[in-house]
């Protein structure tokens, strides 16, 4: 296969995923390798008045999880926090306070770090029981807090920490107050001065807290839910907080991974740590501190196709494969491909891309 041949193969298959759904009117993909130089940018734009360029920022949804998770391991290999800390160390007691009750018994004051990073923490989620209402316009100011005090309220915690697998914003919404009391700091500065700055990421920003580096041309890709724009919806972008909220481009998130890659921003010991200390999301896939691990699965998966990074509820995805040393990123922007964005990855561009360089 020529590379011409794989750009084309992978332009047909990008295409025919858009004309499944008529949800879908923004959608990019990039596939990137430096060394067999592939570089691979395709675009759909659907929206009046809104030009269809790879240099679009778009909106990630919880592929900002692991902006999330990098800040606190960097602030690990500052000695400013251990992953084994009890959380209660750095967030208030009337916020702790019942957090986690499971069958009539409270565990608050047992919840660590790590456990909120890869989901072990046992919390219930409130996003998508939230997410109704925030789409819905109203005269009420949300604020992250009231998604926490809606766990509290709403939902008793799915087991003891440390007990099992469970996905929730609520664990990164933690996480992202346990960063703004460590650094005295609001969470979108933060990831300003400890990663776009310093990775030279200038369109890079999170929805509605602040402004990128340097202002891009183009808007930013409309997402939706069910139909309704997010784009301006203050109150989902609160509900969102330190759970995603990051908008990037394609060129920025590439420097991100490359970084992460070439350990520029932690060392090899923490990007091993975040990759290890893993639960079991689901099959085929292993769940670290903010990273998603694409693991073999007999049949179903095969080992060159193991790939790590993370996916968003908007069938946004940023991986990186070792065995071709090829990056991977895109989004549909649209929740209803919530699970297809990484399926369309991996079955229809890590494979295609792989065997055009065996």
């Amino acid at each position: 296969m020529s590379y011409k041949a794989l750009e084309a193969d992978l332009r047909k298959a990008f295409n025919n995923e858009i004309t499944k759904s008529k949800k879908i009117k923004n959608a990019f993909l990039y596939v990137h390798n430096e060394k067999d130089k592939i570089d691979i940018a395709l675009t759909h734009n659907s929206t009046e008045n809104q030009k269809s360029s790879i240099s679009q920022p778009n909106y990630m949804a919880s592929v900002g999880k692991i902006f999330t998770s990098t800040i606190i391991s960097i602030l690990y290999e500052e000695e400013k926090l251990k992953f084994d800390d009890k959380i209660t160390k750095y967030i208030d007691n009337e916020i702790m306070e019942r957090i986690h009750v499971y069958k009539d018994k409270e565990y608050s004051q047992t919840i660590e770090i790590g456990h909120l990073l890869n989901h072990t923490s046992g919390l219930a989620d409130s996003f998508w029981d939230c997410l109704e209402d925030v789409c819905n316009p109203n005269d009420k100011k949300f604020e992250v807090i009231d998604a926490i005090n809606w766990i509290k309220n709403n939902k008793e915690a799915e087991f003891k920490p440390g007990e099992g697998f469970h996905y929730t914003d609520t664990n990164y919404h933690l996480l992202g107050l346990i960063i703004e009391s460590i650094t005295k700091i609001p969470f979108h500065e933060v990831l300003k001065e400890k990663i776009f700055i310093p990775l030279n990421m200038k369109n890079s920003y999170m929805n509605q807290y602040s402004s990128p580096i340097e202002e891009s041309e183009l808007s930013e890709a409309d997402f939706f839910y069910n139909g309704t724009r997010l784009n301006k919806n203050q109150n989902y972008s609160r509900l969102d907080f330190s759970g995603g909220g990051i908008i990037s481009t394609a060129s920025d998130l590439l420097i991100f991974m490359k970084a992460l890659v070439s350990n520029k921003l932690i060392s090899e010991a923490t990007i091993k740590k975040m990759k290890e200390n893993t639960a079991r999301f689901r099959l085929g896939i292993e769940y670290g501190y903010g990273i998603w691990n694409i693991i073999k699965v007999p049949v179903l998966m095969p080992e060159k196709y193991s790939s790590w990074g993370v996916a968003g509820a908007t069938g946004a995805y940023m991986f990186y494969n070792p065995f071709s040393n090829t990056y991977f990123i895109g989004n549909f922007n649209d929740f209803s491909y919530r699970q297809k964005g990484l399926q369309f990855m991996l079955s229809k561009v890590v494979k295609r891309t792989i065997k055009y360089l065996e």
